[in-house]
């Protein structure tokens, strides 16, 4: 019995060590009010802009920022149409699903409201459905892009990535008479 009393004795005098200790208001329970990383607030819910273009998608490449992975598509003209969301990308026309040829933990389908060939029906885009468009080796967040190909004015892509991240999508003129969207993944929340 005298044993349990001193233990019990022992617990109360370290509680009291530790509130003596900790700074005044510390006791509380509080909402985390870390701010945001890098103070990308972006989200990762799905994007879209409605306007079908006949501008050509000429382009894609990628870079690397201090806080996200780019992915930029350039067209040549006015484009400005997409949907971007997490899930499973397809391939133009045949409707092949692309992920299990896309590395990485997530995946963005970006479908582009502009074609990758001419009305001629000459290819102005210089790759296949299914090719792997962009080589991302060392990149923090992006994993890989493969190209699900162009059909009837819509082009596909499948993005890779780490993991599910918050992303933005925004448009850009230039340079000259082309534009361009460009695609922001963040390295995290």
């Amino acid at each position: 019995m005298k044993l349990r009393n001193v233990l019990v004795a022992m617990a109360v005098t370290a509680c009291g060590l530790v509130a003596a200790a900790a700074p005044a208001g510390a006791g509380m329970m509080r909402a985390s009010t870390a701010a945001p990383y890098c103070g990308i607030t972006w989200g990762s819910q799905d994007r879209s802009a409605d306007a079908l273009s006949t501008a050509v998608l000429l382009y894609s490449r990628t870079g690397q920022h201090d806080c996200y992975d780019r992915v930029v598509f350039e067209f040549d003209g006015p484009a400005n149409g997409y949907a971007i969301s997490y899930g499973e990308a397809y391939t133009e026309g045949q409707g092949l699903a692309l992920s299990p040829y896309t590395a990485g933990g997530a995946v963005l389908k970006v479908t582009l409201l502009a074609p990758a060939y001419y009305q001629s029906g000459a290819e102005a885009y210089p790759y296949r459905s299914g090719d792997h468009t962009a080589n991302v080796v060392g990149y923090q967040t992006l994993r890989d892009v493969v190209f699900g190909g162009s059909f009837e004015g819509y082009t596909s892509f499948a993005v890779g990535v780490r993991a599910r991240l918050p992303y933005r999508v925004f448009v850009l003129s230039g340079p000259g008479t082309h534009s361009r969207i460009v695609l922001d993944v963040a390295h995290r929340w």
